[in-house]
């Protein structure tokens, strides 16, 4: 979820975030040729699944940019792990943050600065 909300804040592109099993329902009928997805694959019980959910993807056509730890095959994000299961997401979203800057950096904009936004929000 924290992968999604900073495509929108800070690239200005519209994504909604998925687990894996999440993806095989309604969300999968969305995914036909061109359509663009990032599958975020730690190390963990659902490593396997997201890679073959990655593969099932790319067959239907989907642009897929697979995130997964250094040495896994098709993948092109490389992901930071920690040798502890409980400690990778923190590690993957640390990974994620360095490729959503470059992202906004290419897209022209600043991910210090988003439009429209504040770095601190006062609410009542």
């Amino acid at each position: 979820m924290e992968a999604a909300l900073k495509f929108k804040e800070v690239c200005g592109i519209q994504a909604e975030a998925y687990s894996g099993a999440e993806v095989q329902h309604g969300p999968m009928a969305l995914v036909e040729s061109g359509f663009p997805m990032l599958v975020l694959a730690p190390p963990g019980p659902a490593f396997e699944g997201l890679l073959v959910l990655a593969r099932q993807m790319r067959e239907r056509g989907a642009r897929v940019l697979l995130a997964a730890p250094p040495g896994t095959p098709d993948a092109e994000l490389p992901l930071a792990a920690t040798g502890h299961v409980d400690l990778d997401p923190v590690a993957v979203v640390q990974s994620f943050y360095r490729m959503v800057e470059a992202l906004a950096l290419a897209r022209g904009l600043n991910p210090d600065q988003p439009r429209h936004l504040n770095k601190v929000t006062r609410t009542q």
